[in-house]
């Protein structure tokens, strides 16, 4: 390790950690606001199910680098091209997770929640949602995980935040790069899922009453 590299970089790295996380949050973003309508049309229409499953899971047995190259002549080397790809890699992770958690509710709470006069939505907003979030946030912890990895891959299409460390590794045959990409990956990973944890644990206080 020459710690004199990384002082003399240290903006370049900053700048590739803060791209890293962008790209990460923008995917899970985007690939949740794709997979929970999807999720609810594939409960509310269980013949959907099947078809969403099999299409989301064609998509994520896709190699990365091919999507990417599949992808480059449609979009160009740009931000869009990654977050594409990114949030395609999200979609079978959080699709099948959000409908395991809501079709895990048990049907005597749903069926309580209608006696009382809940609308759908009320219902699905009040009582589905808060039993089903540590399923769907345990499905959001793996996309999480899942994307902070590939983000690296990106890199070789002019993004990739953590990934262009790694290319300037290789490129110039000097492992300090290779090894600051490397920490800051896990370590990024591991945040990001010490803090999805923290999250559910605050906002599912009866959890904790019952443990």
């Amino acid at each position: 390790m020459r710690w004199s590299w990384i002082a003399r970089h240290s903006d370049t790295i900053s700048a590739a950690l803060v791209q890293h996380i962008q790209l990460t949050v923008l995917a899970l973003v985007i690939g949740f606001a794709i997979a929970f309508p999807l999720a609810l049309a594939a409960i509310r229409w269980p013949r959907l199910h099947g078809v969403s499953l099999a299409a989301t899971g064609v998509l994520f047995t896709v190699p990365s680098l091919a999507l990417f190259i599949l992808l480059i002549p449609l979009t160009g080397l740009s931000l869009a091209t990654s977050l594409i790809g990114l949030t395609i890699y999200t979609l079978l992770i959080l699709f099948r997770n959000i409908v395991t958690g809501l079709n895990g509710v048990p049907p005597d709470v749903s069926e309580a929640a209608r006696a009382l006069g809940y609308s759908r939505r009320w219902q699905l907003l009040t009582v589905e949602l808060p039993i089903a979030l540590p399923v769907i946030v345990a499905g959001i912890r793996i996309a999480a995980v899942t994307t902070i990895g590939l983000v690296t891959v990106t890199a070789l299409i002019g993004q990739g935040g953590l990934g262009q460390l790694f290319i300037t590794g290789f490129t110039l045959h000097f492992t300090t790069p290779l090894v600051v990409g490397f920490v800051l990956s896990v370590v990024l990973a591991v945040a990001v899922d010490l803090l999805l944890v923290g999250l559910l644990w605050l906002l599912t206080p009866w959890q904790r009453r019952r443990a």
